[in-house]
């Protein structure tokens, strides 16, 4: 292949506006930004929400599964109370969320129950 050859099948970019050609790069950011980070903040956001407003009674389910009623609340620890009168000292992180008798008859993600 010589260079004659390369250069005629090069395209011709010379009146295409620079903007253009970095269209596609800006629009995948974008669509990066809607579809990944934006929901992960808000996630994330509601999560924290969450651990801040827990109180002593709660109900709720760590992120072993365990499920126990809050004892005790420190500032990054909380002390929870399982089925059988035991205490357990776990990381406010740990808390995965809040169990109630609600949620037993809650339907699995993605089925509606008003069919």
């Amino acid at each position: 292949m010589t260079i004659q050859n390369i250069l005629l099948f090069a395209p011709s970019g010379g009146d295409q506006n620079p903007i253009m050609s970095l269209l596609p790069l800006i629009l995948i950011g974008v669509v990066f930004y809607f579809f990944m980070i934006r929901p992960q903040t808000k996630k994330a956001k509601e999560t924290k929400k969450f651990r801040e407003s827990l109180k002593k009674g709660d109900k709720i389910v760590t992120i072993g599964g365990v499920h126990g009623k809050i004892a005790e609340i420190k500032e990054t620890t909380v002390v929870i109370e399982t089925e059988g009168g035991g205490r357990l000292k776990i990381e406010r992180s740990a808390i995965s969320m809040e169990y109630s008798t609600g949620q037993e008859n809650a339907a699995p993600l993605g089925q509606n129950l008003n069919k």
